[in-house]
């Protein structure tokens, strides 16, 4: 199978650089195929729905221009800046919405492995590799031993 998008989808923890490299490692493999990467906000809404009787606007924006810096960080110098995207919404209908709408044949995500309840309750790569039309490569993080983000 070659691959000619790439789509990273990171949460901008310390684990989302490892995520990065195996997708880089693909790409070079597969004539240098072109990579995005994306990370998703959910929106304050969902979080708080009505409870909290203030426009969040000015906080959404807040966090919408901090995520742009770090997925700025870990993409450099590898992905060009056109092909870094901060959407709000769900993760996973994001993901899937994106990867549709730009041809990516490959969605590269980070998995915790976790299991029990955790899976159970689903998971963002879980819900990612339920409902994409193309590969998608789940790679392990957080293994144990390693400090996490989270």
């Amino acid at each position: 199978m070659s691959y000619h998008h790439i789509l990273v989808a990171v949460d901008l923890t310390k684990d989302s650089k490892k995520i990065l490299d195996r997708a880089i490692a693909i790409a070079e493999r597969n004539d240098r195929a072109k990579i995005s990467i994306m990370h998703t906000l959910e929106p304050l809404g969902f979080a708080y729905g009505g409870d909290i009787p203030m426009d969040l606007t000015s906080i959404q924006d807040q966090l919408d221009d901090h995520a742009k810096k770090r997925l700025a960080d870990i993409a450099a110098p590898h992905i060009a800046e056109a092909d870094q995207h901060v959407v709000v919404g769900m993760p996973d209908t994001e993901i899937h919405r994106f990867a549709e709408e730009h041809g990516v044949d490959l969605i590269v995500v980070g998995s915790h492995g976790r299991h029990g309840f955790a899976l159970l309750l689903g998971s963002t790569s879980t819900g990612v590799l339920h409902g994409a039309q193309c590969d998608v490569l789940a790679v392990r993080v957080g293994k144990k031993g390693e400090e996490s983000d989270e």
